[in-house]
């Protein structure tokens, strides 16, 4: 098994920097390894269906669909910014997770999230998080023009580039000792995006080495994680370079 693990590229444009790395990356690596794991915020926002799709995302699903074309097992995690997408990409074959999930990596526990949910002492953001994707709020954005929802979603991705650029105090921390309380629980490697910030962190619990890692982002970081051959490491894409 040889998977990639990545999160938080926000794309809206398809000129941005983080787009055209990540068409590069796919290509690149598409016939190279067996699993995909998107982890959330891939998109900067998702209001799309199988009539109206947001035209700039266009080149990255037929990038999807081509690796999945090609025989890699694609899984997309929904984020803060990107929700209500089964709809869509169950009719190709990729999973798509509403929250978190427990999965096997050559008999190791792995715990994979966007990560948007562990910082529990942030009341009005789990609020807003409930809201946004209660049944009400998916009926309304369905009878709301395609067009009105992509103007709004884009400005308030503008509002949100203070915070991508610089994430809560203690957010990381907040992570490593939920990540801590999992390896607690039997759970042998946690793996969080959401924070934009890309770290590869070894613990001995147990009497067995457990793994933690952020996944940064593909905004200014350009990072991802990689499992291959019973190990993880981080890599930071330089534009040319595989997996």
């Amino acid at each position: 098994m040889r998977a990639v693990f990545l999160s938080d590229a926000h794309l809206r444009r398809d000129s941005d920097g983080g787009y055209e790395h990540l068409i590069r990356f796919f290509e690149q690596n598409k016939f190279k390894i067996t699993h995909l794991f998107i982890l959330g915020d891939f998109f900067d926002f998702w209001f799309c269906d199988k009539e109206h799709l947001y035209p700039e995302f266009g080149r990255m699903i037929a990038e999807l669909v081509g690796m999945k074309e090609a025989g890699v097992e694609i899984s997309l995690f929904e984020g803060n910014h990107d929700f209500f997408m089964a709809s869509f990409f169950d009719k190709y074959g990729m999973k798509v997770f509403e929250n978190d999930a427990v999965i096997d990596l050559d008999g190791k526990r792995v715990f994979l999230s966007h990560g948007d949910r562990v910082d529990t002492s942030n009341k009005g953001y789990l609020l807003l998080r409930r809201l946004l994707r209660s049944e009400l709020f998916y009926k309304v954005q369905k009878i709301i023009p395609s067009f009105m929802l992509w103007r709004i979603a884009a400005l308030s991705s503008r509002t949100s580039k203070n915070y991508l650029a610089k994430p809560p105090d203690g957010l990381t921390q907040k992570m490593r000792t939920f990540a801590l309380g999992k390896f607690g629980e039997g759970i042998d490697a946690v793996i969080l995006g959401h924070s934009h910030q890309a770290l590869l962190e070894e613990y001995r619990v147990g009497g067995k080495t457990r793994i933690f890692s952020l996944l940064g982002d593909w905004i200014s970081h350009y990072t991802y994680l990689t499992y291959s051959d019973g190990g993880f490491y981080i890599s930071w894409y330089k534009g040319e370079a595989p997996v």
